[in-house]
């Protein structure tokens, strides 16, 4: 294991930096962002993105899987260093943590660069505030071969490391682009497809619509829904039907049946 630093201090300034990650305004200062796992970093290195640090505790020494993301850590010039437990608590902010952490730079997609023939739907968000959420429609926008997700106003941080958990690797392979209002309905306004949006007034069912390809699917925050401004931006709204006593989905539910429905 050569060129692989060791550190067991708490105060270690490599230490801090990474814990400070859990900061929005740290990861907006930085353009840095911490993920948790294994499985997570390996996606990353899968898809061409190494980490600029990548921490490990002894447990994972001899995993095969973890020497091929410190191959391409150091191939990449970041830095590979073993550390303690406490270390890893310290970081992950966790009493039960991963045994690999990494430190990985952020990517957005500008607006202006995203390709609609790219992919046959797309999925736009206004203001989501759970991470939880934003990561697992992430997660699911990749299962279903999503262009990317668009996030429309002040929604929370995709970078965040509840966001990134969620994801499951997913953040890596997935554009993300950030939009205000303004500047979505101009991109929106030469969209080549059909834009849908879930109202709760729609009178139109989710699996009756038709849904011209690329499609986007725009889908509101998780109290309000879509703002009117932005509903009125779809060429089709529709509603998902409660048939129980529960009068509305989880955002990541709704949108991951909307996904769906414009792809199948």
């Amino acid at each position: 294991m050569t060129d692989t630093r060791t550190i067991t201090s708490l105060t270690n300034t490599t230490v801090k930096a990474a814990r400070a990650l859990h900061m929005r305004k740290e990861r907006e200062e930085t353009g840095l962002f911490l993920a948790e796992g294994l499985k997570i970093v390996t996606e990353a290195v899968e898809l061409g993105q190494a980490p600029r640090i990548l921490m490990y505790g002894r447990d994972a020494v001899d995993h095969p899987v973890l020497q091929k993301a410190i191959i391409a850590t150091r191939a990449a010039q970041g830095e590979v260093i073993e550390v303690s437990r406490d270390v890893l608590e310290k970081v992950a902010k966790r009493d039960n943590p991963q045994a690999v952490l990494g430190v990985f730079e952020q990517r957005f997609t500008p607006l202006n660069q995203l390709e609609p023939h790219a992919a046959s739907f797309w999925v736009a968000l206004e203001q989501v505030r759970d991470p939880g959420n934003l990561g697992t429609i992430v997660r699911t926008a990749d299962a279903a071969g999503c262009g990317g997700v668009i996030l429309v106003g002040e929604c929370c941080d995709p970078f965040s490391v509840e966001a990134v958990r969620a994801t499951m690797g997913s953040i890596f392979a997935v554009q993300i682009a950030r939009a205000t209002t303004a500047e979505f309905l101009a991109f929106r306004a030469a969209w080549p497809g059909c834009v849908a949006g879930t109202l709760l007034t729609a009178t139109t069912d989710y699996k009756a619509a038709s849904y011209n390809r690329p499609a986007l699917v725009l889908m509101g925050n998780e109290q309000q829904g879509l703002s009117p401004e932005l509903a009125a931006a779809c060429d089709v709204t529709v509603k998902i039907p409660m048939r129980g006593r529960a009068d509305s989905l989880n955002l990541a539910v709704a949108t991951g049946i909307m996904i769906y429905a414009a792809t199948a």
